[in-house]
């Protein structure tokens, strides 16, 4: 019994130390000395692809104006360019000001959905019609994008020129952010190192073996003959598409000189449900993409089962690593587990616990918030998971609120 437990926690402690550090170490090193695709177009304006820029928005009134204004400053040629934005009923003064865009600027098209439906269905229409419309086109690029990530002029360049290389079918941006000032008691600066480090380690996978896992979402280009309709429930549409391209045959990379620019959340209870309704969303893509894992010796399966489904289940491996060092430790009377059981307390609650009360007398270590946000996050992985079995899941959803 006990050798059986003792072999569960050295178990989930590889299982995590695997994730989270020793999985970014591999890919980096496998990358090294390795360049990103160098097949690409030209900034000709005569080769490049057309390309579809897709916005489905609720009520964004306080972004969708500079998120326009960015879109307009491109150096992209207009007339390989297209944007398409669906507004999923919304209520507030989104649509007023998408429309007096779309009235003067004629490649924009703007679609006033007057029913919820969520935003996966707002994407299938609008890219129904975007193929409809660019049948023709020898090369044809869709880009989707969140209304809260801002793009530099190069960024729908950056992303359309790999598609020049047929066996590229999906690009992600460089998410970044610059706008943490007065954001020191919150989140942020803990969000902000998971985004750089899921950038890092996404760039490295696809120099690698051109399996970056996934893109964060806010806005990267897929070939559009490789995109799959989204299910309507669907909750993170953006790694379903990523894995239909997988499945239909191709690469996906990712590119450091597609500069985006997003709002870091910086409130915790506001993050822990949008990271409980993602891992909702990361159990049921696991359901339909298991298959894919298989066999985990090719670069899909290794880097699927290495950088997404062990970090899904890290809470259960923490739950099980506790367990089982607080048996040996104490039933066991071996000092050792006891000593481990003590750290693991440590850090699941005795460093949560300080970092509030660091917060209350307004001194901020970056270490001890770290902490906190990593069990935080787990424990939204926790709560994503039962949220799953629970199902009933739908598209429909409020946006994030936006910092202030």
């Amino acid at each position: 019994m006990i050798t059986l437990l003792a072999i569960i926690f050295w178990i989930c402690v590889f299982c995590l130390f695997h994730s989270y550090v020793l999985y970014p170490i591999i890919v980096k090193i496998a990358a090294a000395g390795k360049s990103n695709n160098q097949t690409v177009y030209t900034t000709d304006p005569s080769v490049l692809p057309t390309v579809s820029f897709i916005m489905s928005l609720y009520n964004e009134d306080t972004v969708i104006e500079d998120k326009l204004k960015t879109l307009l400053a491109t150096n992209y040629p207009i007339d390989k360019l297209c944007i398409y934005i669906g507004s999923d009923c919304s209520d507030d003064g989104t649509n007023a000001i998408v429309n007096s865009y779309a009235e003067q600027h004629p490649h924009i098209q703007f679609y006033p959905f007057q029913q919820r439906r969520g935003k996966p269905s707002v994407i299938n229409d609008l890219i129904a019609t975007a193929q409809k419309e660019q049948e023709g086109a020898s090369d044809h690029i869709l880009i989707i994008s969140d209304a809260n990530v801002m793009l530099e002029p190069q960024t729908i360049y950056e992303l359309a020129k790999h598609f020049k290389n047929q066996e590229i079918v999906l690009v992600d941006s460089n998410i970044q952010n610059q706008r943490l000032s007065g954001l020191g008691e919150g989140i942020a600066a803990s969000e902000r190192s998971y985004i750089s480090r899921e950038v890092g380690i996404k760039h490295s996978e696809g120099i690698a073996w051109g399996r970056m896992m996934g893109p964060l979402g806010g806005c990267y280009a897929v070939r559009a003959s490789h995109f799959a309709k989204v299910p309507a429930n669907n909750l993170v549409d953006d790694f379903y598409i990523a894995m239909k391209a997988f499945e239909k045959g191709g690469l996906a990379i990712n590119e450091l000189q597609a500069i985006c620019y997003e709002e870091v959340p910086n409130d915790m209870s506001i993050e822990f449900r949008r990271k409980t309704r993602i891992s909702a969303g990361n159990f049921t893509n696991l359901a339909i993409f298991k298959g894919l894992l298989l066999p985990p010796t090719s670069s899909l399966g290794f880097v699927f089962l290495s950088h997404k489904v062990l970090r899904w289940f890290g809470p259960f491996f923490i739950l099980l690593a506790y367990i089982s060092s607080a048996i040996i430790g104490w039933w066991g009377q071996n000092i050792f587990y006891q000593i481990l059981f003590l750290l693991i307390n440590l850090g699941l609650f005795g460093v949560p616990i300080l970092d509030s009360l660091c917060k209350r007398l307004n001194i901020n270590i970056r270490l001890l918030r770290y902490i906190t946000y990593f069990n935080a996050m787990n424990l939204a992985l926790f709560s994503g998971f039962f949220k799953y079995l629970k199902g009933n899941q739908n598209g429909i959803w409020q946006r994030t609120q936006r910092n202030s």
